[in-house]
């Protein structure tokens, strides 16, 4: 069995980062795939922490910028050559995954979009390289493939609709994502049951969060779930979105992570 789980950190900080460690370490996913991580002391710390227990972790430099990290506690073969086409590559991570056959992984952070021109045209133009970047995949690699991460963007069917708040180009993501032959996991597993995984102040549930598979791994596809704990436990801000796949893969030997101490308060 293989399992992935992608969260949104919210630019840990360090003394967040304590406890996220700790649930992290406690999950029984193999694959992270984390977002909105930042070149502060806390992803640094974070990803130390797992780095020295064993795990490979790829964490591509962005300064000044909010990007994307992937911790494997399975060999795994870095694939930069997928990110280095997108129009901010810091914004994704990617890896083959050595199961039978090989599997492709590409976790992504989209920028978000406040409607000024130039963050629209950001955003806009990161999509467009990511559509392309799929477009020029090999075909037996794209339906060997698990996209997820924090799309900062939401369905034509998504409850609350939230409708004129989007922009065609958003929604049209999820038309190329189907047209890649990609499948949402959730709506595979769950048809028809509206998840949220971010929440606004007035209290607007958002679905940003998301992972998808190609064709050859939609029947291997056995369980997934919106993981609310780390929001509900301040860790973040965002749900955690796992899927479970029916593949054989080799784990690393895994070191316990040093001692975290308990913190008084997250925040």
């Amino acid at each position: 069995m293989l399992s992935i789980l992608t969260l949104n950190i919210q630019a840990t900080s360090r003394r967040r980062a304590e406890p996220l460690v700790r649930w992290l370490a406690g999950r029984p996913e193999q694959v992270l795939l984390l977002t909105e991580t930042s070149g502060g002391d806390g992803t640094a710390y974070l990803l130390d922490q797992f780095r020295r227990a064993g795990c490979q972790v790829q964490h591509p430099p962005l300064p000044g910028d909010r990007g994307a990290a992937m911790i494997s506690r399975v060999p795994v073969t870095a694939r930069p050559d997928i990110t280095a086409g997108l129009s901010i590559p810091g914004r994704a991570v990617a890896a083959t995954v050595h199961t039978d056959p090989p599997m492709t992984v590409l976790g992504i952070y989209v920028p978000s979009s406040n409607r000024a021109p130039g963050r629209v045209e950001r955003k806009r133009t990161f999509l467009a390289s990511l559509v392309d970047t799929l477009d020029r995949m090999p075909d037996d690699e794209r339906t060997h493939l698990v996209l997820g991460g924090d799309y900062n963007a939401v369905t034509r069917d998504h409850q609350p609709a939230y409708s004129g708040v989007w922009l065609p180009f958003e929604y049209a993501l999820f038309d190329a994502l189907t047209a890649a032959g990609l499948t949402d996991v959730h709506h595979y597993l769950a048809p028809g049951v509206q998840q949220h995984s971010w929440y606004g102040r007035a209290g607007n549930g958002y679905r940003f969060d998301y992972l998808h598979v190609g064709a050859a791994l939609r029947d291997r596809l056995c369980g997934g779930r919106y993981l609310q704990e780390p929001r509900e436990q301040r860790l973040t801000d965002h749900a955690a979105v796992t899927l479970d796949l029916d593949l054989l893969v080799d784990t690393i030997d895994i070191r316990p992570l040093p001692a975290v101490a308990e913190p008084a308060t997250l925040f």
